[in-house]
């Protein structure tokens, strides 16, 4: 269709889940529970590396950016979602959405990005102990997080563009609760096959990438521990890793299903819903639980921290 000829759309309507008021109630307290634990979780995450002198260290660094990169990550989309549950009709205007599409891929891709510099600082940490500590200075901690940061931001914004420039003049129902690549192109009206193929390769380059530096990381991390000749060592060594391979394992295999595929607007969107909300919703409320259970360090500092308040 051309665009030139149409009154593009100013609002989409979100269709969501199905509408039934009982079980939407149930659901919506769940998500606001959920929401509010990731929030306050990744808060007191980035708080106390922040304030404590002992966490002062690369890999706690990069988890308080990967916390507060996990807090923007799901506001992006919970809040319109919760409001999507206690109404039968919403609507989204267009730039809204387009905003919210941004900066969901933008924080996305961000993610990958730190979760992969967090396998190379481990990798570094174990597998080069002695040089660790002249490596990863602070100086060369903060460029690598602003490395994360401008990927991120840099991926998704030619694509952005292209969408912008599409019609979107034959329907404004889409079908998801929030404003993801799929469901748009599928409205759209326009020829979208450059965009799915440009979508496709930054899954692609960003993804597959980004697992493969991961993986290869941990073959080396998981060779090094091997040699260590003290079990009791071996189990420290890899206790360092667990929560983040945890954290990778949950994360490449909810995105990899939904979004690695040649044609992002003929996916099965019933289900990619379901594994949205447990990416979206689930993980950022899994994450500063992952990282604190097996870590002495954070939980002494979260103890200090709630001592310090009961006694002010």
């Amino acid at each position: 269709m051309d665009s030139v000829n149409c009154s593009r759309v100013e609002n989409f309507i979100l269709l969501g889940f199905p509408h039934v008021w009982g079980i939407n109630v149930s659901f919506f307290v769940v998500v606001l529970m959920l929401y509010m634990l990731s929030i306050t979780g990744n808060g007191l995450i980035v708080l106390i590396v922040r304030i404590n002198n002992h966490l002062q260290k690369p890999m706690y660094f990069f988890l308080s950016n990967l916390s507060f990169l996990e807090m923007w990550y799901t506001t992006t989309v919970v809040p319109k979602m919760l409001a999507n549950l206690l109404f039968s009709k919403t609507t989204i205007c267009f730039y809204c959405c387009m905003a919210q599409l941004y900066f969901h891929f933008f924080f996305g891709v961000t993610e990958f990005f730190i979760l992969t510099v967090m396998s190379f600082d481990r990798y570094l940490a174990i597998c080069n102990p002695l040089r660790y500590t002249t490596i990863m200075t602070s100086g060369v901690c903060l460029q690598l997080s602003l490395a994360a940061w401008s990927g991120g931001f840099f991926s998704i914004l030619f694509q952005i563009i292209m969408v912008l420039k599409l019609p979107f003049c034959s329907s404004n129902i889409v079908n998801h609760f929030y404003c993801d690549i799929g469901p748009l192109l599928t409205v759209s009206g326009g020829d979208t096959h450059l965009i799915e193929a440009f979508n496709f390769l930054i899954a692609v380059a960003v993804i597959v990438t980004s697992l493969l530096l991961t993986v290869i990381s941990y073959i080396f991390i998981i060779s090094t521990i091997l040699r260590i000749p003290s079990t009791s060592g071996q189990k420290k060594a890899f206790s360092t890793c667990v929560s983040h391979l945890t954290v990778v394992s949950i994360l490449y295999g909810a995105v990899l299903f939904v979004y690695l595929r040649p044609s992002a607007s003929k996916s099965t969107f019933s289900h990619n819903k379901d594994i949205s909300v447990l990416n979206i919703v689930v993980t950022p409320v899994l994450n500063p639980f992952i990282y604190t259970i097996r870590n002495n360090e954070v939980k002494a500092a979260l103890w200090k921290l709630f001592q310090r308040k009961a006694l002010a």
